[in-house]
Order: C-alpha cells, then structure tokens, then sequence
C-alpha cells in the first residue's frame, strides 16, 4: 500500500510536468488523481477501456520520440555509454537502481488475474517473464535515445526529457505529441495503479488489516467505493506536498521492501511448486536491501516512520482479537 500509493503520487506528478504550464504542475496532478479516480469508480470494464486508449497513445509516442531523438543532428550513441564518476561511482549506480526500481514493479500485478485466466499456472509465469522483457527492452531503447540526443547531462537538467530530446530532433510537429504520448504513458500507469490500489485496500479490510470500513462495496459499479474515495484523497494530498524525486523514493522504499518479503516467502516453495533454484530468491533479497539502504536518507526515514506506525497498527488490531 506504502509502496503503490506513493507510485500514484510519483505519476501523477510526471502527467503534470508535461500537461501543466510552469506553476500548475501540482493543481493539475490533483486534477489528474480526481478524473481517473472517477473513471475507475464507474467499474472496471471503462478502466479497462481507458488504459487501452492510453497504453496505444503513449506507445506510439514512444516510437516518434525514439526515432526523432536518434535522427537529431547532434545525437551521438557513443554518450549512452556514460562513465562512472569519481565522487558517485557504485553508490550513484545503486540508488539510481533504487529509485528506477518502482517503475519494473508494474508486470507482478499480472499475477492478480489467476483467478480470470485459464490454466494460470503456465499462462501467469510466462506473462510476467514476457512482461518484464518487454518493458527492459523498451526502457533500454528509450534511455539509449535521451542519452544520444542530450547526454546525461541535458537528461539531468530537465524534467521533461522526452520533449526536450524531440525538440532536437528534425520534426518540429513531434514535439506536442510526444508531450501527448508522454502524459498518456504517466495517466495509464496512474490509472492502473488506482485500480490496483483500491483492490488491494479492499481485501486487506475485509481481513481487518486495515480498518473494516473500507471494505465497502459500491452496489451498482461493484467497486470498493470508499477506498477509492480514500486512495484519491491520499494521493492528492501527496500530489500538493512531496516532490517528484521524493515520491519516487518513498515509492521505491515500499516497492523494494515488498519485493524482500516476496523472495524470502519464495524460499519456502517446495520442490513441487518451485520454478526456479533457491538461490535466486537469496540473491534477490540480498539485492532489495542493498538497493533499499542506498535510497535517499529522506525516503528510507520516511518510509521506516510509516512501516512503523503499519506493524503497530498490526499488533495493536491482533492483541484486541486476541483478548
């Protein structure tokens, strides 16, 4: 919940950076969080609607901004090969991995559908590899394209690179439509992570790990209505308070702690279940906490004080059902 709910917060922020003229950006990521919030609210099937409208758009925004950044005049592939420097070296390259981690963590939700695909036992595995591939791909095309268009430098100073690396480029009309693109890509995300959310904070009420309230049921769009109420609510509050780096830091905070949970749960598969060797599970948690402890000091404090303040809301609910 931690880790997703400040994932909503990081894109909506992204959405307004490249749909919001300078000093709007944080009134029209709220405006953002209210619009999809209300779509989802209506039910599923328009979420679903939307996100393959968005998921089309910034696709082939994609595509025009990866060839216009690569047939810049300027543009040298030989920059994608950016060198350690002296006062980052290792440590830079961790918590760049730390922060970046948020935005792979979007294939696991293909493992919430096992209950709506047929046989999800081989089809679920092969999506989330086939998943992930796809998205290291594409987030490997996209980087190598800033990088020779504006090198790392030019990619550092703006924090809408995408439309920056275009205007170099030699098409002129790219540059709208690829901040189109690029605002779809960031509303999608948002979108799917609403819907993901709400779900989520849906079945952990229902078991009382979070307050029962929240488990209503919307009658007519079979929605949880009040934690979509609740979800919108936090995140816009988030949207008007932290900044783009701090969202994704915190985001990555509760991303990669879950991560850890997932691969030592994974340790005690049995041999019938069990895809991979046991040692993928154990290099897998050793990395999520070398990335975790490598993440700004901010988001780690940040994230220790809210994980505190869950595992004593825990305890305080079991020791009441104990007694």
């Amino acid at each position: 919940m931690v880790g997703k709910t400040a994932s909503c917060a990081a894109m909506a922020l992204t959405f307004a950076a490249y749909a919001a003229p300078a000093g709007w950006e944080r009134p029209v990521a709220v405006v953002a969080v209210v619009a999809l919030a209300t779509v989802n609210y209506r039910g599923v099937t328009r979420t679903a609607r939307l996100t393959r409208v968005l998921l089309a758009v910034a696709l082939a925004s994609l595509a025009v901004a990866v060839t216009a950044s690569l047939l810049a005049d300027g543009a040298d592939p030989g920059r994608a090969a950016v060198p350690l420097e002296a006062d980052l070296g290792w440590y830079g390259v961790l918590q760049s991995a730390g922060l970046l981690f948020f935005a792979f963590a979007g294939y696991a939700r293909i493992a919430t559908l096992g209950e709506e695909v047929r046989d999800p036992a081989r089809t679920i595995p092969r999506a989330v590899q086939l998943a992930l591939t796809a998205a290291v791909a594409v987030y490997a095309l996209v980087a190598v394209a800033l990088l020779s268009a504006l090198g790392a430098d030019g990619v550092a100073a703006t924090p809408s690179p995408l439309a920056a690396a275009v205007a170099t480029g030699p098409w002129p009309w790219a540059g709208p439509a690829v901040r189109v693109g690029a605002a779809a890509a960031a509303l999608g995300a948002l979108l799917a992570l609403v819907a993901g959310i709400g779900r989520t904070t849906l079945a952990m009420a229902r078991e009382q790990d979070l307050p029962g309230w929240l488990a209503a049921v919307h009658p007519r769009f079979h929605v949880p209505r009040r934690a979509e109420v609740a979800l919108a609510a936090v995140v816009c509050a988030l949207a008007l308070s932290v900044d783009l780096r701090g969202a994704i830091g915190f985001s990555s905070f509760g991303v990669l702690l879950y991560y850890l949970v997932a691969n030592l749960s994974a340790l005690t598969q049995d041999a019938t279940h069990r895809r991979f060797p046991r040692l993928l599970q154990v290099v897998g948690a050793a990395g999520c906490v070398v990335l975790v402890v490598t993440l700004p000091a901010a988001s780690v404090a940040t994230g220790l004080v809210v994980l505190a303040l869950g595992v004593g809301w825990r305890a305080a609910r079991r020791g009441r059902v104990r007694g």
